[in-house]
């Protein structure tokens, strides 16, 4: 298994983050394959993209936002079976530490917020940074209905969709039907990304966020390694950005990283934004 040279402790216990992997692509209806082979992806690219090798001394890279000093994080690898992440991420956010999870298709997301919100005994708001809105319903139990798969455990009033911008109708009849913000990539041009933070802080104030990046809200010329690519994206750094002021808040309780596909990637591009998101996202812890 390849290990993150961002793990900087052996166990689990007494850490602050823990980043689990999902090699499971089983849900996925993308015509793009090889998610499946994104979490390790993600990990190499970290290690040769994040660190100097001088002297025999491995030296990290600095965020450019937040630290990582004294964040105590640990790699506790792939599981094979997502259905197996539920009981993992239970058990993590009962410690009161952070789940990371990296994927592997969307449809992973369903487990982990779900294991979330049971631990925590609230519906979370969630923080969906997507070209789509999974928010299917006339089909379910795939990465396209995560939303519909997830409402038990939401607060669709307090949470976004942002990126949006290859929805079906339904799934929009769907978000108004719950009240559900949507904030599409032109209307971050028009606002400006310093008030979508606002937005953004204003709407989850009072509630335990859930944050969910799926690559393809970004536009494919930043990453072009994903299943479901969709022009007219985020920029990466307008996403790092709103990935920041949204995590330095203190309310997000867990993130996942998903849709990588390697196999389309071109020279790495991706998974190095991937991980360098990942990054970012536990300095603003």
């Amino acid at each position: 298994m390849v290990r993150l040279y961002r793990s900087n402790t052996d166990t689990m216990k007494d850490v602050d983050i823990v980043v689990i992997g999902v090699p499971d692509e089983s849900n996925s209806h993308a015509k793009r394959k090889g998610t499946s082979r994104a979490p390790d992806a993600l990990r190499i690219a970290s290690n040769d993209s994040e660190f100097f090798e001088r002297g025999g001394r491995l030296i990290p890279t600095c965020p450019m936002s937040g630290t990582l000093n004294r964040k105590s994080i640990f790699d506790a690898g792939n599981i094979p079976d997502k259905h197996k992440l539920r009981e993992l991420v239970t058990d993590i956010t009962l410690h009161g530490k952070m789940p990371i999870t990296i994927g592997g298709d969307h449809s992973l997301s369903t487990e982990a917020i779900q294991a979330v919100s049971n631990a925590i005994g609230e519906k979370l708001s969630i923080l969906y940074f997507d070209a789509h809105p999974d928010f299917v319903s006339s089909t379910t139990n795939y990465y396209g209905s995560v939303l519909t798969d997830s409402t038990q455990s939401l607060n669709f009033r307090k949470s976004m969709l942002i990126g949006t911008r290859a929805a079906e109708p339904e799934e929009l009849v769907n978000a108004k039907k719950v009240g559900l913000k949507i904030i599409n990539p032109l209307e971050i041009v028009e606002i400006g990304v310093k008030r979508v933070a606002q937005m953004i802080r204003a709407r989850t104030r009072g509630s335990k966020v859930y944050v969910s990046v799926d690559l393809d809200c970004l536009d494919p010329a930043f990453a072009p390694g994903v299943s479901v690519p969709s022009p007219g994206g985020l920029s990466s750094t307008d996403l790092i950005y709103l990935l920041n002021k949204t995590i330095s808040t203190g309310n997000v309780v867990a993130i996942d990283i998903v849709e990588l596909a390697p196999d389309y990637d071109i020279s790495n591009t991706t998974a190095m934004l991937a991980a360098r998101i990942m990054s970012e996202c536990i300095a603003s812890v």
